[in-house]
């Protein structure tokens, strides 16, 4: 039985009332999503309804699931054709003057010979951390997976080319007002060089310029130092995204190249 129909809201034949699985799909530059999950002020997802027949059979079963507290599966598009899943989840609330129900999404749990006693307050609080902390961790995920392919899966500074060891680099970091997580504000990085540019030990200049710190330029260590982050001083970045609204922004590499400039 597939996990994952055409549809947001996915009901298997075989299933007599209640869907399966909700999916929220991919980001792609450029384009509108049909649907942007938001986080509730109280620490929930917002799923949008189908269409805007409260009354559609879809709705209506995600309704019945709710009233049920029955889990279901949420995937969670990373990048077209790739989805992250999350469960159980639960649809904790229906509000058909927004369209949308609201989801939680809740611990792992293997099955328990006496069922744990659990108060209302307790479940959803849990639900809330866990919600919060796995909407995190998807946002992240996809944030990389859409790095990584604008970048042909190899880090800027040296090529390298093995996966396992390429990491997305922000630009400008996370809790800054303009560090979304696009690929303009990304930089396919290995672990090492990331982690340099994390640092301030390695910089990158509007032009797409490296710069080392100087130092790291004028300390001897031995090769690895050398052909790490040394050799790599006034050499520019080769590999960018092709289409030109996925390379990096000008006006971030200058904001964060003034604080490489700063840290040395």
């Amino acid at each position: 039985m597939p996990l994952v129909g055409p549809q947001g809201i996915f009901k298997p034949a075989v299933l007599p009332d209640m869907p399966l699985s909700i999916t929220t799909v991919p980001i792609v530059e450029g384009r509108d999503r049909p649907y942007e999950d938001r986080m509730t002020a109280d620490g929930l997802l917002e799923y949008q309804y189908r269409g805007t027949d409260p009354q559609h059979p879809d709705n209506v079963g995600l309704r019945l699931a709710m009233q049920r507290q029955v889990p279901l599966v949420y995937l969670y598009g990373l990048v077209p054709g790739v989805y992250m899943p999350e469960w159980p989840v639960y649809i904790m609330g229906d509000d058909p003057r927004t369209l949308c129900f609201t989801v939680a999404i809740d611990e792992k749990r293997a099955p328990m010979l006496v069922a744990r006693v659990e108060d209302d307050a307790e479940t959803n609080a849990r639900r809330r951390y866990v919600t919060r902390s796995a909407r995190r961790r998807l946002h992240q995920q996809s944030f990389r997976e859409r790095v990584l392919a604008a970048y042909r899966r190899c880090c800027a500074v040296c090529r390298l080319k093995h996966e396992e060891l390429l990491e997305a680099a922000h630009i400008l970091p996370d809790g800054h007002p303009r560090g979304e997580p696009i690929v303009s504000n990304g930089l396919a990085l290995c672990q090492l060089h990331h982690a340099a540019f994390d640092v301030n030990i390695l910089g990158v200049d509007p032009d797409r310029i490296i710069h080392v710190r100087r130092d790291v330029l004028d300390e001897a260590d031995g090769p690895m130092l050398v052909h790490g982050l040394q050799g790599f001083h006034h050499k520019e970045i080769l590999v960018v995204p092709h289409p030109e609204n996925l390379r990096p922004n000008r006006d971030f590499l200058a904001e964060r190249f003034e604080q490489f400039r700063r840290a040395g």
